[in-house]
Formats: structure tokens, sequence, C-alpha cells
């Protein structure tokens, strides 16, 4: 699906990188149309992270091309470094959250505000978080690593949103969580891109509680897509989803 004019949106053609001699995507080609949900299936080890990676521009892809629509206006991303792919609105959610455990929930959140038009509303997109999150008001001075995982969770996403970001990437959001948490995250996750208007990469191994906020998706193994899906029925109507997924 091709990429439309004055949205946000995100493109990925012929990419394939890895980390020395090491090739760990090929020829991977992905679409996230504007204000959608995309999922990137994957197990463990398939690449999703390198796929999050070469989009952040930590990581240089060998060949392909890497683009967003941002206003109307394409830029490419292959060439530029994380700081200036965050600077154009494009914000990842690592996987592992890597928020700072010393520091306060209110300390993590304002680091988010990294790029100048996110500064500039800072003190709005705190109350928006403290909105959105609202655990995280009533903990705002609490240290980040005596809170419990789907606390900290919500720190990483409320994080994301100090950023003021266009095109939201989340990399494995159920790592480390309870079932319970795991549901209430991709909640959140689905809260966020319509209060925000966001567009949304997300990259996840629980299949089931994925779908539920997808508008469509991807299945990625050993480093190349093998499905794409249209819809999130497309998706759990895949022979692969069906005998990876749902053990069918």
């Amino acid at each position: 699906m091709p990429i439309l004019a004055g949205s946000s949106a995100l493109e990925l053609r012929g990419v394939s990188a890895g980390y020395g001699a090491v090739r760990v995507l090929e020829d991977v080609s992905l679409t996230v149309p504007a204000g959608e949900t995309v999922v990137l299936l994957g197990t463990n080890g398939n690449g999703k992270t390198t796929l999050m990676r070469s989009i952040m521009g930590q990581v240089r892809p060998s060949a392909g091309q890497v683009r967003a629509v941002l206003d109307g206006v394409a830029v490419e991303l292959g060439g530029l470094s994380p700081e200036q792919v965050v600077a154009q609105g494009i914000v990842l959610v690592p996987e592992g959250r890597r928020l700072f455990p010393r520091l306060s929930v209110e300390q993590n959140l304002r680091l988010g505000a990294y790029r100048s038009e996110a500064r500039a509303r800072l003190g709005e997109n705190l109350a928006l978080c403290f909105e959105l999150f609202p655990r995280l008001a009533e903990r705002r001075t609490q240290l980040v690593g005596s809170m419990s995982g789907g606390e900290q969770q919500m720190v990483a996403l409320g994080r994301a949103v100090m950023s003021a970001p266009r095109i939201l990437l989340v990399d494995e959001p159920s790592v480390g969580l309870a079932p319970i948490l795991v549901a209430r995250t991709m909640e959140m996750i689905a809260e966020m891109k319509a209060r925000l208007g966001l567009t949304v990469l997300m990259a996840e191994q629980n299949f089931h509680q994925a779908v539920r906020i997808a508008d469509r998706g991807y299945v990625i193994v050993h480093g190349r897509m093998v499905f794409e899906g249209g819809s999130a029925a497309a998706l759990q109507d895949n022979e692969l989803v069906r005998k990876v997924y749902l053990g069918l």
C-alpha cells in the first residue's frame, strides 16, 4: 500500500541489515499506513528488534530504503542518527523499557521531552501523561526501580507521550508481564493511539493480545517477511499463524 501525502506514515522497501558479517534482515518491505496500528509478529531471534533499530537509526541498513511521510513531506530516515530520527517525531518504546531506576517517575517522564517541539509542550504533555496513566500521578515522586513491571511499562509509555510523537514504535511490550497486565498494556497503547492520533508499529510475539488492537500485520521468520495480513481477521486465518501462534 503506498504512503499517502499529507499523512504520518512509515515505509520500508527492500531493507537488509545486520551486525558486522551477520545478516539479520533480508529484503524486508513493510508499510505502516497513517493512523493505523500494524503488528510485526515473530518469535525471538527472527529480526523484530533489528527492524525497529533500523528505523530508529541505531542500525544502518546495508540495502533498501526507510522513509516516513510527516505532514505531507517524505523524509529519508536511512542516513539519520537516532537523535535526528527522534527529532522527526518518531519514537521507540524499547524492549525491556530502559528506564532510570534511581530517578522518580516524573524525572523519567521529563527525560522524554528531548526534542524541541516536546520541550515547548512539556507541561501540557505531563498533564496528559497523568490523565492517561493516573497511577503515575499518584506515584510521581516514587523511584521507578521500586515499581512493578506493569507500572514501569506505564512509565515507558508515558515517556513516549512526553516526546510528542507522530509515529510510535513499541518493541515487545508484553515481555516480563503477567497476562492480565499484558492485556492492560495493549489497551493503553490503543488509548494512546486514539488520543494522540498516532501511527503505531508494534513488534510482539503474543499474538492473542496483539491482534486485539491491530489493524493489519506482518509475520517475520528468519529475517524475511513471510506473510502480510491486510486485517486482523486475515492474520487469524493464515495457516502459518494458526500453526505457530494458535496451535491449530
